[in-house]
């Protein structure tokens, strides 16, 4: 079974992936398909490692959006037919940096 820090590697793993194709910017992102999907895929990861790490210690670090990668996951994958890309965008760009800065500190605990 993975633990908690594995979790986190998962989510900052997956964000550096999205992070690879979101650097092009918005025009490729709404031009190209395949990397609409490459994001939203990587977005499905975060919210599914969000999902598995344990509550207690989601509880240590309540400032993580835990909830809100966990929905956006559900979203994606239970009500895909309601992705909005502009949302998407919006995530990418102003969620996902501070998430990035988050979970790289909360690794370095751990080291």
């Amino acid at each position: 079974m993975r633990d908690d820090t594995e979790r986190l590697r998962d989510i900052l793993e997956a964000i550096e992936r999205l992070e690879k194709y979101a650097r092009q910017g918005k025009p490729v992102f709404e031009q190209q398909e395949l990397i609409q999907t490459w994001i939203v895929y990587h977005l499905q990861i975060i919210g599914e490692a969000a999902r598995a790490t344990s509550q207690e210690f989601k509880a240590r670090y309540p400032e993580v959006p835990w909830r809100d990668a966990r929905d956006l996951r559900n979203l994606t994958i239970h009500e895909y037919f309601r992705i909005n890309l502009e949302i998407i965008w919006d995530i990418v760009e102003n969620d996902i940096p501070p998430l990035k800065r988050q979970i790289e500190a909360i690794l370095q605990e751990f080291i």
